[in-house]
C-alpha cells in the first residue's frame, strides 16, 4: 500500500497503517498456473462500509476493530472469497478463477457516485470526480459547479462574461481556493482567476463547507476548495478535447503524457481558446461577450521510489490571456482612451511554479514529512473607458508538515510552520498603491477517530504577519454516527484576511462610480482586516426507499464578522469601502437529497436559504444581487455499455433563482430582480473508451436579464454603470465537442 500513502499524504491526510491496521496480499493463478498479484481487487469487512482495493502488488490494508470478523474480497471473473479472520497478521489470499464454468453469467454493477460526500472524515466535504465535471462544458473552473448544488455560480458583470461563485451566502473572496492543498485564487486573480483553470486539466475537487484545516492557513472563512489536477502516472497517452458554441467560444485542449522511467513520468497540458464573435443579443450596442484569446501550458513532473518512501511534484506553468469587451463598434488601434466608443482591454501574463516533496518512513509508515514551495507572478494591464487599473502581484508560499501518531492510529497529529510572502503594486486611475504582506506561521492540529462512529479533528495556528500582528487561529470539527446510517457533524472555527478592495471589485471600473475610501484605521487603505466566526451543524441519513439507495444532507451555517470591510454600493455616484459598524452575517441553510430512481437514472434535489445582512451607513439590511432563495434539480441517465464499451449519457440541470435586492441606481430604488429559472442539458454519445462526442445547452429557456447596462447609450456619462447583473446577459448557449483519447 506504500503507493496510497503516498498519494494520500499529497492531500494532507494521511491514512496510517499500525498495530490496528489488517494487512494482506490477494493473488490469482495466471494462464500458465503461475501465482500473480490481483490489482483492483474489493476487499472489505463484511457488513460495513469499511473497504479499500488492492495495489499493483495485491496488496491493501484495512483498520480493524472487534466487531469485523468476516473478510470478503471480490473481483470479476473470480469467486467471492468470505473468511473468518482469527488474528491480524499480515496473510495471503488466493481467489479461485470462475470463467472455466460453462454458465449464463449475470454481471451486477454498481457505479461509483460522481460526486461524494465524507462520510469518516470529521469534516463536511463533498469531493466532485471527472466523471460529474463531464456534465457540463467544464471549459474551466469557474464553470465547474453548475451540477453541484453547494456552490453558487453567478455573473461577475455585463461585459466580461466572467462567472463568479459563492459558498454560504459569501463571494470567493471569503473561501480559501486552493489547487493541490497550495493557495492559488487570492490577490489579483480573485476576478478572473477561477478562468485560468481549463476544465480537462482538474481530477476532482473537493468542498469543505465550514473553515477548513489549519494546515492551508488562517484565511479560510467559509470554505475551501480545493482542486486536484491530473497526475502524470494516471493519465492517458494522449488526451484531445475540442469544444465550440454558438456565441463564438472554440477551444482545444491536449494533454501529453510520457512515462521516463521507473520513477519518472511527465505530462504537458496544452489549452487554447479563443472568441471572435461580437454578439447583441438585446440591443445595447455592447457586446454580450468579450472577445477573448487565452493560451495556457502546464508541465508536470512526477517522482515516485515506493521502495525508499519518496515522492515528488514539479510544476511549472504560463498562461496568456486577453480579453476585448464594450461597444460593438470599439477598435482599441483607434478608439482606446478616447471618448468616441466605450471599451476596455485585459490584458493577464501568468507565471506557477510549485515543488511538492514527500517523505514517508519506510519503516513507520504512519510518520511522514512533507515540503510544498509555490511562486507566482501575475501581472494584469488593463483598461475600462478612461479608467485604467494594472496590478502586479507576486507571491512566494512554503510549508513544511510533519504526520505521526500518539500511541496508535486512533490519535494522530499534523505539525509545521507556513510562510507568505506577497508584493502588490497597483495603478487605480491616476494612484499608485503598493504594499508587501508577509506572514510566518505555525500549527498544530489533532485528530481522533475510534475506527467507528466518532471522530475529531481539533487545529490551532500561531500566525505572525507584517499587517495583522500576532493572532490565533483555533478551528474544531466533530463528526459522529448513530446506527451507521445517521452521521452527524459540526464545527467552528475563525478566519482573518487582508481585503484586496480592487482585484475583487474590478466591475466597479467598467461604471461611472467615484471611488470612495472611508479611512478609519492604520490597515491597507486606512482599512481594519477582516475577522470572522463560522459555526456549522450537518445532518446526514443514508436510507434506502423501494429498494433504492438514497442520501438526505441538511446543513446549516453561520458566519459573524467581528471586522469587515463593507463594499457598499448603495449611493449610484460612487461606490464606498469602510469597515463595519454593527453587525455583518451570512446564515446558509440547505437540504439536499440523492436518489437512484432506477437502475444508472439519478436524481438530485436542493434547497437553499440565506439570510445575509450587513450594516451600512444608512441602515441593517440585505446583500445585494444575492438570492434569498435559490431551488435546484438534476437528473442523470446512462445506459449500460455494451462490448465496446460504447454507451449513452443524459443529464439535465435545473436552477431556481430567488428575488435579489438591487443596489439604488437612477432606474432600481430599493427594488427586488424578478426570480427566474435556468435548464442546461447535455447528451454524450460514447463509441469506445478512446472517442466521445456530446452536445448540450445552457440556459435552454432563453433568460435574459432586462438592461443590464445601465446608461448603455451615453457611457461616458455620470449614471452608466454594467456592473448590476443578476442573471444571464447571452441567452440561450448551445455547444458541441468531442474527447480523443489513446490508451
Amino acid at each position: 500500500m506504500k503507493y496510497s500513502y503516498l498519494f494520500l499524504f499529497l492531500s494532507l491526510s494521511l491514512n496510517v497503517t499500525a498495530q490496528n491496521v489488517f494487512e494482506g496480499q490477494v493473488h490469482f493463478f495466471d494462464d500458465n498456473k503461475n501465482k500473480q498479484p490481483l490489482e483492483g481487487a474489493t476487499v472489505y469487512w463484511d457488513n460495513s462500509s469499511i473497504g479499500t482495493v488492492t495495489d499493483k502488488s495485491g496488496k491493501f490494508s484495512l483498520p480493524v476493530s472487534e466487531k469485523f470478523k468476516i473478510l470478503v474480497i471480490s473481483y470479476l471473473g473470480f469467486d467471492t472469497l468470505k473468511q473468518h479472520i482469527h488474528n491480524y497478521d499480515n496473510q495471503q489470499f488466493l481467489l479461485t478463477s470462475n470463467t472455466d464454468e460453462q454458465l449464463d453469467e449475470v454481471v451486477v454493477s454498481k457505479q461509483k457516485k460522481t460526486i461524494q460526500k465524507s462520510y469518516f472524515e470529521a469534516q463536511n466535504i463533498v469531493t466532485v470526480n471527472s466523471a460529474e465535471l463531464l456534465k457540463a462544458a467544464c471549459c474551466n473552473l469557474s464553470e465547474s459547479f453548475e451540477t453541484n448544488p453547494s456552490i453558487d455560480v453567478n455573473f461577475s458583470d455585463a461585459l466580461t462574461g466572467t462567472k463568479q461563485i459563492k459558498m454560504l451566502g459569501l463571494s470567493s473572496p471569503y473561501l480559501l481556493i486552493t489547487e493541490e492543498n497550495i493557495p492559488m485564487i487570492r490577490g489579483a486573480s480573485q476576478a478572473y482567476g477561477l478562468t485560468f483553470t481549463p476544465g480537462t486539466w482538474v481530477e476532482s475537487i473537493q468542498i469543505t463547507k465550514g473553515t477548513g484545516s489549519v494546515v492551508n492557513g488562517f484565511e479560510s472563512m467559509a470554505g475551501q476548495i480545493n482542486a486536484e489536477i491530473h497526475k502524470p502516472l494516471s493519465q492517458p497517452t494522449l488526451f484531445v478535447n475540442v469544444y465550440s458554441s454558438v456565441d463564438g467560444r472554440n477551444e482545444l485542449n491536449t494533454h501529453f503524457t510520457q512515462k521516463i522511467s521507473d520513477k519518472w513520468s511527465t505530462a504537458l497540458f496544452v489549452h487554447g481558446n479563443q472568441r471572435t464573435q461580437k454578439n447583441d443579443k438585446n440591443n445595447d450596442n455592447f457586446s454580450d461577450n468579450p472577445l477573448s484569446k487565452q493560451i495556457n501550458l502546464l508541465n508536470r513532473w512526477q517522482y515516485i521510489d515506493a521502495e525508499k518512501g519518496w515522492v515528488g511534484f514539479a510544476n511549472i506553468r504560463y498562461m496568456d490571456d486577453h480579453k476585448q469587451l464594450g461597444s460593438l463598434n470599439f477598435d482599441p488601434s483607434i478608439h482606446k482612451n478616447s471618448q468616441l466608443f466605450w471599451g476596455s482591454e485585459i490584458d493577464t501574463r501568468r507565471w506557477d511554479s510549485s515543488l511538492k516533496i514527500g517523505y514517508v518512513f519506510p519503516e513507520l509508515p504512519y510518520q511522514s514529512l512533507g515540503l510544498q514551495m509555490s511562486y507566482s507572478q501575475h501581472d494584469q494591464q488593463s483598461y475600462f473607458g478612461l479608467n485604467t487599473y494594472d496590478i502586479n502581484h507576486q507571491s512566494f508560499y512554503a510549508s513544511f508538515l510533519f504526520n505521526s501518531i500518539i500511541g496508535s492510529v486512533k490519535s494522530k497529529f499534523k505539525a509545521g510552520v507556513n510562510f507568505m510572502h506577497d508584493t502588490y503594486d497597483e495603478q487605480v486611475v491616476l494612484d499608485s498603491y503598493k504594499r508587501t504582506d508577509y506572514s510566518l506561521g505555525g500549527y498544530f492540529e489533532y485528530s481522533y477517530d475510534n475506527l467507528d462512529n466518532f471522530s475529531l479533528v481539533a487545529g490551532i495556528r500561531a500566525d505572525s504577519h507584517n499587517t495583522l500582528g500576532v493572532f490565533l487561529t483555533p478551528r474544531l470539527h466533530a463528526r459522529y454516527v448513530v446506527a451507521e446510517k445517521n452521521i452527524f457533524r459540526g464545527s467552528v472555527g475563525s478566519g482573518r484576511r487582508i481585503a484586496n478592495i480592487f482585484a475583487e471589485n474590478q466591475p466597479l471600473f467598467a461604471t461611472s462610480r467615484t471611488i470612495n475610501i472611508n479611512s478609519q484605521s492604520d490597515g491597507v487603505f486606512g482599512l481594519n482586516s477582516e475577522k470572522s466566526w463560522n459555526y456549522g451543524l450537518s445532518y446526514r441519513r443514508i436510507f434506502n426507499l423501494f429498494s433504492r439507495p438514497g442520501d438526505l444532507t441538511v446543513d446549516y451555517y453561520e458566519t459573524h464578522f467581528q471586522n469587515q470591510v463593507v463594499v457598499d454600493w448603495d449611493n449610484y455616484r460612487e461606490i464606498s469601502f469602510y469597515n463595519l459598524d454593527g453587525k455583518s452575517y451570512s446564515k446558509s441553510f440547505q437540504v439536499s437529497l440523492d436518489y437512484e430512481l432506477w437502475n444508472n437514472l439519478d436524481l438530485r434535489l436542493a434547497y437553499k436559504n440565506y439570510d445575509v445582512k450587513t450594516q451600512y451607513n444608512d441602515s441593517f439590511k440585505q446583500r445585494p444581487l444575492l438570492a434569498k432563495n435559490r431551488l435546484f434539480g438534476n437528473l442523470s441517465y446512462e445506459t449500460y455499455p455494451n462490448d465496446n464499451n460504447a454507451l449513452w449519457r443524459f443529464d439535465t440541470t435545473y436552477h431556481q433563482v430567488g428575488k435579489q435586492r438591487l443596489p439604488n441606481t437612477v432606474i432600481y430604488n430599493n427594488e427586488f430582480s424578478d426570480s427566474f429559472s435556468l435548464w442546461n442539458a447535455q447528451i454524450t454519445r460514447v463509441f469506445s473508451n478512446r472517442f466521445e462526442i456530446y452536445v448540450g445547452g445552457e440556459n435552454l429557456g432563453n433568460y435574459r436579464q432586462p438592461q443590464a447596462i445601465i446608461d448603455s447609450d451615453n457611457p461616458f456619462g455620470p449614471n452608466f454603470d454594467s456592473s448590476i447583473v443578476y442573471g444571464p446577459i447571452f441567452g440561450r448557449k448551445l455547444y458541441a465537442g468531442l474527447r480523443y483519447t489513446i490508451l
